[in-house]
């Protein structure tokens, strides 16, 4: 018996090809470092993207000062970014403007998040639009392939529309940030950090907000009491979404285990 192989629609390979989408700056680096070190411990082919091919850096809020003793990352995410930051892929990563660009070479497309005002470059990209939209239907069940994204980067998707303007998420069940994580983190520390946690400025919508506008029922956006990670997986699609950078380890291990789902024997 051969070992059994990972593999995507007009592929076969042991290893799934991985592409984080990226803006220049602003991304939690916790939502980046924790997954991309999970999927190469996996031995998963990595690559990034930003939108002229620079090499991304992550909130250095959350990197670096009393900030990060604060809220934000852990000596060992630090220690992961790192390392992550002086791999060849993300000192050069492709460009998703790139007139030649395409994601359909990729068996998982990844959309961290971030508070920073930075991250609406990805956001906001009608570039990035197109290409979600049409990636996200590769994604339907049984394709194996997968889309992923974790607090403001479900955002991506949920600004992502079809031909008709319908979001690509719109029949997805979906996570992001909830408003009252997002609301107690932005009024907890607006005296020091301004509107910091509110990416679109005072006064806009919070995440949870703008995603539940674009979906066929609200009751497609999932929550939970409990105060613990917590990931959705799509019945329809591959696609699995998170909160916030908390649920990091477990958004990538779900992911891992979607793709251990399409082993096949050979």
């Amino acid at each position: 018996m051969e070992e059994a192989q990972i593999t995507s629609p007009g592929t076969s390979v042991s290893n799934p090809k991985v592409l984080i989408m990226m803006a220049d700056y602003g991304h939690d680096p916790t939502e980046t470092a924790v997954p991309y070190t999970t999927f190469k411990n996996a031995n998963y082919a990595i690559s990034f993207a930003t939108e002229t091919g620079r090499p991304p850096r992550c909130d250095k809020k959350l990197l670096e000062g009393f900030t990060q003793k604060l809220f934000g990352a852990s000596k060992e995410v630090i220690s992961m970014y790192r390392k992550m930051a002086l791999s060849e892929e993300m000192r050069h990563p492709l460009s998703w403007s790139a007139p030649d660009f395409t994601l359909d070479s990729f068996d998982l497309v990844l959309f961290p998040g971030g508070h920073d005002k930075g991250v609406r470059q990805i956001i906001d990209s009608p570039i990035v639009h197109r290409l979600v939209a049409d990636y996200f239907p590769q994604t339907r069940r049984p394709s194996k392939k997968v889309i992923a994204a974790v607090c403001h980067g479900v955002m991506v998707l949920s600004e992502s529309k079809d031909a008709e303007g319908k979001s690509v998420i719109r029949d997805c069940n979906t996570t992001a940030l909830p408003a009252k994580f997002e609301q107690a983190a932005y009024w907890s520390t607006r005296a020091v950090l301004g509107d910091y946690y509110k990416t679109y400025g005072h006064g806009s919508a919070n995440v949870e907000e703008s995603v539940k506008k674009v979906l066929a029922d609200p009751s497609q956006f999932k929550a939970s009491l409990n105060p613990g990670a917590f990931t959705v997986e799509d019945e329809q699609y591959n696609y699995i979404s998170a909160w916030y950078p908390g649920d990091a380890e477990m958004f990538a291990d779900e992911i891992i285990k979607l793709f251990e789902s399409f082993h096949r024997i050979i």
